[in-house]
């Protein structure tokens, strides 16, 4: 397994000095950084070699998360947003390829975070979000990326919530590059036995991301099982990325978004927060070993 960080963790913002967090990633121990793929098509020529280059040079991996936001919904009613989505997604893949990214995960299949003031049916958004999965998935394999369908707390989103869904909903769509993604920060909200969703899932799991709880970076004193956790993965024979995604800054887009509506990492400096990603790394690869 490779483990990684996503760079928001030290962000207010979405988006940021990539080139800085490669950097530090590198520095504090990771084997990937997991960026947004917000804007990322609308970067300079310039800035995307740069970007790749430090990857390069830092020995890095690069992976790509994101939630679509609403006009960028591919199981929508609307046929004018599924062309804006898959206009934006055809945008992208050219940037992530460039990037030298194989992989992006997130909730893919809808939009995030969910508006639950509007009106919605399951059984048919998640119909169209099959149907038009498939194509989007053929034009990520034209780009050689693969893409995780990340199973959502249910405050999040509704289409897909647990291991059990997502595995159908990965067969429905029947694509090769299509893969489960779980995260335990979800599944500990909705899974029965953490354990036991990600032996479920086997061989499509394509995706893991790594979380206390409380949106911490994973410790040695914590409420999940973090060995159980392990055995489970190397029960399947996961090779893949397990990328932690701590959020504890208040304020900013990401705080809003994420809803961190209270100061977690209790004043940490950036300092604070690089040590505490360093244990964690060493204390997930010693238990995930």
């Amino acid at each position: 397994m490779k483990y990684g960080i996503y760079y928001a963790y030290w962000e207010r913002q979405w988006g940021g000095d990539y080139i800085k967090y490669v950097k530090k990633a590198a520095a504090l121990g990771f084997d990937i950084l997991e960026i947004s793929c917000a804007q990322l098509a609308d970067m300079k020529e310039e800035d995307i070699q740069t970007f790749a280059q430090a990857a390069k040079d830092s020995g890095l991996i690069l992976t790509g998360g994101y939630g679509p936001k609403a006009s960028e919904n591919i199981s929508s009613s609307d046929p004018a947003v599924v062309s804006h989505a898959m206009d934006f997604w055809e945008r992208t893949f050219a940037v992530l390829q460039k990037l030298n990214i194989t992989l992006v995960g997130g909730g893919i299949y809808s939009y995030w975070p969910v508006d639950y003031s509007a009106p919605f049916n399951k059984a048919a958004d998640l119909d169209r979000s099959v149907k038009n999965m498939r194509l989007l998935a053929r034009k990520a394999a034209s780009y050689g990326i693969t893409l995780g369908m990340e199973a959502l707390n249910r405050f999040e989103g509704y289409l897909i919530n647990t291991a059990e869904e997502c595995i159908a909903y990965v067969k429905a769509v029947d694509e090769p590059n299509i893969k489960v993604m779980l995260d335990t920060f979800h599944m500990n909200i909705e899974e029965d036995s953490l354990s036991d969703a990600i032996r479920s899932a086997g061989s499509y799991l394509g995706h893991f991301h790594i979380g206390e709880p409380n949106r911490r970076p994973p410790r040695k004193q914590s409420r999940m099982d973090w060995p159980a956790i392990g055995r489970a993965l190397n029960d399947i024979h996961y090779m893949g990325a397990v990328v932690m995604e701590p959020f504890v800054l208040q304020g900013g887009q990401v705080g809003e978004d994420i809803k961190v509506w209270r100061d977690i990492s209790r004043g940490a400096s950036e300092q604070d927060l690089d040590e505490e990603a360093r244990t964690s790394v060493r204390f997930i690869r010693e238990v995930f070993a």
